[in-house]
């Protein structure tokens, strides 16, 4: 027996369409409200953060303010209540269209394939539109299921957010 028989073979790397796809339907999901199936696209123990507008790519939940700090079951419970007429900030739910664009890899890391997009989110809701502008960070793994997101952050590349004031929904 070689060794090379004895390594188990690494799954094969991620293509910048197959993100792309797993992006633009991520984004189809969130404007379309179907929020279960948005959290299917998540791995067990994944992140989901979003911490405040102008922060470095870097920032850790531990030294800084987050608007969001989501571990899996966090995130899990976020997703019910946004779902429940109790989510009185969303319900009823804002109507949100998204944009995604220029998707880069940025290559492998522990937990995956580092992805990096922009994006824009667009928020209505009792007649105010709101725009949310950034980039995303990802982290995206192949498994059996399919192409899963470990960890996603939502950069804001804002000064601030008035005069919204706050992120009610999934960005």
């Amino acid at each position: 027996m070689s060794i090379a028989s004895k390594v188990p073979a690494s799954p094969a790397a991620l293509t910048r369409a197959e993100c792309e796809d797993l992006l633009y339907h991520e984004a189809a999901l969130l404007d379309e409200w179907r929020l279960d199936e948005w959290f299917e696209l998540f791995a067990e123990g994944a992140t989901y953060e979003v911490p405040t507008a102008g922060a470095n790519d870097d920032v850790s939940s531990a030294e800084a303010l987050f608007y969001v700090a989501d571990d899996y079951a966090r995130l899990r419970y976020r997703v019910d209540r946004l779902k429940s007429p109790g989510a009185h900030s969303e319900w009823p739910r804002s109507d949100t269209s998204r944009i995604i664009g220029n998707v880069r890899l940025l290559g492998a890391g522990d937990g995956g394939e580092e992805v990096r997009c922009t994006f824009a989110t667009y928020r209505s809701k009792n007649g105010i539109t709101d725009l949310f502008v950034g980039h995303i960070l990802y982290v995206l793994r192949r498994d059996p299921a399919g192409i899963r997101i470990v960890s996603k952050r939502v950069m804001l590349d804002l000064n601030s957010l008035r005069p919204q004031g706050r992120v009610s929904i999934l960005l």
